[in-house]
């Protein structure tokens, strides 16, 4: 019993670094969670006599149970639409489902490329370039979880960030444009160049309950004097201040190199909980 309460403390204490861990190789808090419940079984029913490094053998033990967890739903969804193609031409994620505080933690530390490519990499890639490359795991300890030598963990994990990369690169010029057609938007629209604002615009754009290129354009000529290019939660949008607070947020949605939509939030409760970079031509401030 004293061994027992003395290990459930010392899991509490690396509980936080397991659940990060979890939620990096998973994606999704909720099963993050289960995956550290699970590890605590585990853990409970091993005991410790042989236990050198407590730390990373409950991050080896969270590893093995993600692992297990991320070759059940390759399973499943192979199942369910067919064998994956090994290089699939649009990738996609299902990583939204988190709620914001652990959206903007997981993008703080992996970045937005990892989030959006993690669901192509098959389980084993994901866990070496996971614990390697964000939590330092040595490629020894990685090759023990997955039944691999050192050196085959390593070629997953360098295939896995020559992916994250490629990702990255055209994630980066994916926010380029984005942020050249808002920062024209703004400049347009507060020197009311109505004619630069309808060659922005899609035919159909539509704002707030205005559609329609043209109409979308009269609204906006000449209002945005007070709002600024920001990256709102890692993503370019626009934000109108009042003595230096956030009171709306306009974010755009792009096709085609027109912007297609304009929704504009005020709810500051919402707005408190964003994370807000104003962007300036030559600088940065952080909110």
């Amino acid at each position: 019993m004293v061994e027992q309460d003395w290990l459930s403390e010392r899991f509490a204490e690396h509980q936080s670094r397991l659940h990060a861990v979890a939620y990096r190789m998973l994606g999704s808090p909720g099963e993050a969670e289960d995956a550290v419940q699970e590890a605590w079984l585990r853990v409970s029913r091993a005991g410790t006599g042989q236990v050198e490094n407590l730390a990373g053998w409950l991050t080896t033990i969270t590893a093995r149970v993600c692992l297990n967890m991320l070759e059940a739903r390759r399973a499943r969804r192979e199942e369910s639409a067919g064998a994956l193609p090994p290089e699939p031409a649009a990738p996609h994620s299902d990583i939204r489902s988190a709620d914001p505080e652990d959206e903007a933690l997981l993008a703080d530390s992996v970045g937005v490329a990892l989030m959006v490519v993690l669901d192509t990499l098959t389980p084993a890639e994901r866990l070496a370039f996971v614990l390697h490359d964000i939590f330092a795991v040595s490629f020894g300890e990685i090759g023990a979880v997955i039944d691999r030598s050192p050196a085959a963990a390593r070629q997953l994990a360098s295939r896995a960030r020559r992916r994250v990369q490629g990702a990255a690169e055209a994630s980066d010029a994916a926010r380029s444009a984005k942020r050249d057609i808002i920062e024209a938007f703004l400049a347009a629209s507060r020197s009311g160049d109505f004619a630069a604002l309808l060659e922005l615009l899609d035919p159909n754009a539509a704002a707030l309950d205005v559609r329609g290129a043209p109409a979308v354009a009269s609204f906006f000529a000449g209002r945005a004097q007070a709002a600024r290019l920001a990256l709102v939660d890692g993503v370019p949008a626009a934000v109108w201040l009042h003595r230096g607070r956030p009171k709306a947020v306009f974010t755009f949605t792009i096709g085609s190199g027109k912007i297609t939509n304009i929704t504009i939030d005020t709810d500051l409760g919402r707005l408190d909980s964003l994370a807000i970079v104003l962007l300036h031509t030559d600088d940065k401030e952080r909110r």
